[in-house]
């Protein structure tokens, strides 16, 4: 006597099962597509308040004070060498910063860098201990205006898809830098 194999099962268990995987990597993928529109608006919105500010000392405040809630974020320090001074401006307010350690920390960031830490960033100052996610962004102005580091920081680790968070660091970076050179060419009265 002859078996009979129900080929008819194991194919309709294989579909579903396909069908399965298929459904879980759309979810993935549009979760992805979410975060990344909201980190995409959270940059736009976080820019548009930088552009709105009326002087230097209010754009500072915006970085400093707005943006980490804005992003979503819990500290961002900006450092910046004008002239042959440093300093860092934080939620803390404006510290001096010796121009040859922030020279050796701008020279070591290409553009943007994130990254999961144990401790953050020495220019998050006394954050630094609680920052375990950090980007760092280059500001770079010709000279004679000022160059330096917008530091981001978070206190939980965070999956980072570095090439698309790294573009839009890369823009917020930019953006910051075109508001500085605003306030610093125009004469202000």
């Amino acid at each position: 006597m002859a078996t009979v194999i129900n080929f008819e099962e194991r194919a309709v268990a294989q579909l579903r099962q396909r069908l399965g995987a298929a459904e879980e990597a759309n979810q993935d993928l549009i979760a992805f597509a979410r975060g990344h529109s909201g980190a995409v608006a959270s940059i736009h919105e976080a820019v548009l308040a930088g552009i709105e500010a009326d002087s230097i000392e209010a754009l500072f405040h915006v970085v400093t004070q707005e943006w980490p809630l804005i992003l979503g974020i819990d500290a961002v320090a900006l450092s910046l060498i004008v002239g042959e001074q440093g300093f860092r401006a934080d939620g803390g307010g404006v510290h001096p910063v010796d121009p040859k350690v922030l020279n050796k920390a701008i020279s070591q960031v290409r553009g943007v860098e994130m990254r999961t830490v144990e401790r953050g960033h020495p220019l998050f100052g006394p954050a630094c201990d609680l920052i375990r996610a950090q980007a760092l962004i280059r500001i770079d102005c010709e000279p004679p205006l000022p160059c330096g580091l917008l530091v981001l920081g978070q206190r939980a680790e965070l999956s980072l898809d570095a090439r698309h968070g790294s573009e839009l660091l890369m823009f917020l970076g930019r953006s910051l830098a075109a508001m500085i050179r605003r306030w610093l060419i125009i004469p202000q009265s």
